[in-house]
């Protein structure tokens, strides 16, 4: 590819004079402006020589003070100029600025040449791009483009701790999601934040979908906007199982039961998009661009599900599995904190957790840092015997918001996707605890499980 060369430097001159000093006016009475457009804001593109040292030792001096220059400040420093024409006429503009330091128009100026700036950073950076494009670093560019978009906007300088006691009261800290189980919501202070990455841990076909289905469509029931991506069942499958979820009708019934589901649906106030990847074909950078999509159609999640982590492409280029794996984490929660969404997710325990009363997360697969990364993890434990008895146990492996290292006995019925949590005290959890301790329930189990096959056989005696 010919490499084009480009100038890529516009100046103001299409603006006119007093346009470019009412930017300087700016610069000097308006702080949070200066603050806003001092990365970008190249003196170079001023017309005269004069505005353009104006503009940068107002630069020079926020930076090393954080603060504008006061005019006696700067007319110390104009008075050690060398060059006397220069001198004349930076004197000049500079009491043309103080002048425009009333224009009804400051808002209007400061707009457009942000914009202008703005548009001219990403220029730079499409320009850089190309070559990043020569080179084969193409999630390099991503990374370019995004800096861009973002440069020039206004600061976010933090929470004053001292002077923001009142504050801290008057609204929440986190703004959370709820999950459909009240037991976990409370633990966690409420449910997931946004920015917060939580990990259900389990062993291959326990159930870890169909839990991070259950928060999905707890969502929608409350109104909000949630967005699945798998990486393993297709689209319009996990859309099955999210009609089994919300209907209590085993997923292979469905097609009997049309109009219930469209009954059930339709009675939602929220909103799902269902979005698949092959695995390992999509990167945690595949899924920004996607939600930066759905963003230009107004489609703002209020929680993200990701289908599972584990099988995400690592872009880092790291070859060492363990390494890549808590690097695609570390990206999955950045990508959280970026979108300000929280993002439910799940990862393999290893095999040995299969028969584990209870997950802790030294049995968390292959990397040890997703559990460093992550904010919440629970892990859901279910021997053989409790598919039968449509049992679990619920652990909450680390939690940042509250107590941690304790475990729930739940109801997991993955054949109409049913998944409650209980306290282990209340009559419930108790319930559920004597079905994994009973023996004689188990046998019970499964002799009907018996019965019922017998009696299938006879239906269909005479029938060949």
């Amino acid at each position: 590819m010919e490499k084009v060369i480009v100038d890529n430097i516009d100046t103001l001159s299409k603006f006119g004079t007093s346009f470019q000093k009412k930017i300087i006016t700016s610069l000097l009475f308006r702080k949070t402006f200066l603050q806003t457009i001092f990365d970008i804001l190249d003196p170079k593109i001023f017309d005269s020589e004069a505005d353009r040292w104006l503009v940068n030792n107002i630069k020079n001096y926020f930076l090393e003070f954080k603060k504008s220059p006061t005019l006696e400040a700067l007319k110390i420093i104009i008075e050690d100029l060398d060059n006397d024409i220069l001198k004349t006429s930076v004197i000049h503009n500079l009491k043309e600025v103080y002048n425009s330091r009333e224009a009804t128009d400051l808002e209007f100026v400061e707009k457009t040449i942000l914009e202008f700036c703005r548009n001219q950073t990403l220029k730079n950076a499409i320009l850089k791009s190309v070559d990043l494009l020569q080179i084969g670093e193409y999630e390099q560019i991503k990374a370019v483009i995004d800096g861009a978009m973002k440069a020039g906007t206004v600061a976010e300088l933090g929470h004053d701790y001292i002077k923001s006691v009142l504050s801290r009261y008057e609204e929440s800290a986190r703004t959370t999601v709820k999950t459909p189980w009240d037991v976990i919501n409370e633990v966690m202070d409420g449910g997931l934040g946004k920015g917060e990455l939580g990990v259900i841990v389990a062993p291959a076909g326990i159930g870890k979908t169909w839990m991070l289905q259950c928060i999905g469509n707890g969502c929608i029931k409350k109104g909000l906007t949630a967005v699945h991506y798998t990486l393993e069942l297709n689209q319009s499958y996990v859309g099955l199982r999210y009609d089994t979820i919300l209907t209590g009708i085993p997923t292979a019934n469905l097609k009997y039961s049309i109009e219930e589901v469209e009954k059930q649906v339709n009675k939602l106030s929220g909103n799902l998009i269902i979005k698949h990847y092959p695995t390992k074909s999509a990167s945690v950078q595949t899924l920004s661009a996607h939600l930066s999509q759905l963003e230009i159609q107004s489609i703002i999640p209020d929680i993200v599900i990701v289908d599972y982590a584990d099988i995400l492409r690592d872009t880092s280029g790291i070859k060492e599995y363990r390494l890549a794996l808590g690097n695609i984490y570390e990206d999955l929660r950045g990508l959280a904190g970026e979108m300000d969404v929280p993002i439910w997710t799940a990862s393999q325990a290893n095999r040995s957790a299969l028969e584990e009363d209870v997950i802790e997360a030294d049995k968390v697969a292959e990397a040890y840092s997703k559990v460093m990364t992550a904010d919440f993890i629970m892990s859901v434990s279910r021997k053989a015997t409790d598919k039968i008895a449509n049992t679990g146990r619920v652990h909450v492996i680390k939690n940042r918001f509250g107590i941690d290292g304790v475990t729930y006995p739940a109801n997991i019925n993955t054949n109409v996707g049913t998944i409650e949590i209980f306290e282990g005290n209340s009559w419930q959890g108790k319930e559920q605890t004597n079905k994994m301790d009973s023996d004689e329930m188990l046998t019970g189990f499964l002799k009907n499980k018996y019965d019922d096959f017998k009696t299938s056989e006879k239906k269909l005696e005479g029938f060949e």
